[in-house]
């Protein structure tokens, strides 16, 4: 199983974004690069910010477009393919509306189940990187998707979102190791407190 090399989060620009649940794949990958202290710096020729560093002792690149959501591949396919990162070895964290707050997943390959910005990168790299699912909860009808994910949520659920994500950012040595399944194994059995 390859480990993983590149992990990007997904989300939206600018300070109004920054809070809304649509940017849970980038408080992901800001408090990643928080612990283990990787300067995210604008890479203009990728739209996005991006850091590389050591992860318990494994050379890992992170990445944040900054394309917009639903333009998240013409950041992170140039990305991969000039580092020769392939597929396998990639981690995207996202947003996950078929999930409740407190919940999170990672699994791999796929569709895009509906998420933007994976409906953006499958086209240009195809469907067999991993993603790390982070539960926002539904509003219940269609109607109330767009305002909702790129709402604020509640402290409740940020709390729930805040602790699911501290628990996979526990899991990171085992993904960056090649222990890919056994992370899976951790991750997906995680229930909210």
């Amino acid at each position: 199983m390859s480990s993983i090399s590149l992990i990007v989060g997904l989300g939206n620009p600018g300070k109004e974004y920054a809070q809304t649940r649509h940017n849970a794949g980038f408080w992901f990958v800001e408090q990643l690069a928080d612990r283990y202290g990787i300067n995210l710096k604008a890479d203009p020729k990728f739209h996005g910010y991006s850091g590389r560093g050591q992860v318990e002792g494994h050379d890992v690149r992170l990445l944040l477009p900054t394309t917009f959501m639903n333009r998240s591949g013409q950041s992170v396919a140039p990305f991969a393919k000039f580092y020769q990162v392939a597929p396998e070895s990639i981690l995207i964290a996202h947003d996950e509306l078929d999930m409740d707050p407190g919940v999170i997943r990672l699994k791999t390959g796929g569709g895009h189940g509906g998420h933007n910005g994976l409906r953006d990168i499958v086209p240009h790299m195809g469907p067999n990187f991993h993603r790390l699912r982070i539960g926002i909860g539904h509003p219940g009808s269609k109607e109330r998707v767009s305002g909702h994910v790129l709402g604020k949520a509640p402290s409740s659920e940020q709390d729930l979102m805040d602790a699911a994500i501290a628990h996979a950012l526990s899991q990171v040595k085992m993904l960056v190791s090649g222990q890919v399944p056994q992370a899976m194994n951790q991750i997906n059995a995680y229930k909210p407190a």
